[in-house]
């Protein structure tokens, strides 16, 4: 009897501790995100920039604005697929979203995960800041940083040739853990960032000028 109740000890602790996944998109509806989008906001006679397609999740670029979850979450993996359906252009990740149109009017206080083409995997911060290793390097004079207005808010990613090419699926991994965000592109790290501002906030998705369709989006929790 007493093996038996510390097995079942073992099961109950190992299922109470195993990470959990969370499929963020169902690929039928917008369960779980709201959208932000001031210019459709203003008027509703525009076209509403976020749309299902064929099982994808696209974001069609304009009006510009974002996709965001309904929950916070901090210290977890998200990873999901995306490529631009037509010409190359811009578009990110922003994690710990918080705070609503902080900068610009637009976009919400956070940490984005750029995935502008060519420029996939840098970090943007929008009044919220990130260190990295080798700053100056990657950011430009210490003097002119900032996550707002004018400042250097661009922190450029460690590789250069990490996309796939147009037309094909890219895979990004975003690890949260802590003050840590760490991102992977196609099984390449392509950031580090550490010293985070906020560890806790919102995700969304970019309407930023470009026409991009994501599948495949999870959340693993830590």
């Amino acid at each position: 009897m007493r093996k038996i109740s510390l097995l079942l000890v073992f099961v109950l602790v190992t299922f109470f501790t195993q990470s959990q996944t969370i499929n963020l998109f169902d690929g039928k509806s917008l369960d779980g995100w709201y959208m932000d989008v001031p210019d459709l906001e203003a008027d509703s006679s525009l076209r509403i920039p976020f749309i299902i397609r064929d099982g994808l999740l696209v974001s069609l670029g304009t009006p510009q604005g974002h996709l965001i979850t309904e929950t916070e979450y901090d210290n977890y993996t998200l990873e999901l697929d995306y490529r631009f359906a037509g010409k190359p252009g811009n578009c990110g990740i922003l994690v710990h979203a918080s705070t609503p149109r902080a900068l610009y009017d637009m976009f919400p206080k956070s940490i984005e995960v750029q995935l502008m083409h060519s420029n996939a995997g840098d970090f943007w911060c929008i009044e919220q800041n990130i260190e990295v290793e080798d700053m100056v390097a990657r950011r430009g004079p210490k003097e002119e940083w900032g996550v707002n207005g004018k400042k250097k808010r661009r922190i450029m990613n460690l590789t250069d040739d990490s996309e796939k090419p147009l037309g094909e699926w890219n895979h990004i991994k975003i690890v949260c853990n802590a003050d840590k965000v760490t991102v992977w592109l196609n099984g390449d790290l392509v950031n580090d960032g550490f010293n985070a501002t906020a560890t806790r906030g919102k995700i969304a998705l970019q309407a930023e000028g470009a026409e991009v369709e994501f599948k495949n989006v999870t959340l693993t929790e830590l």
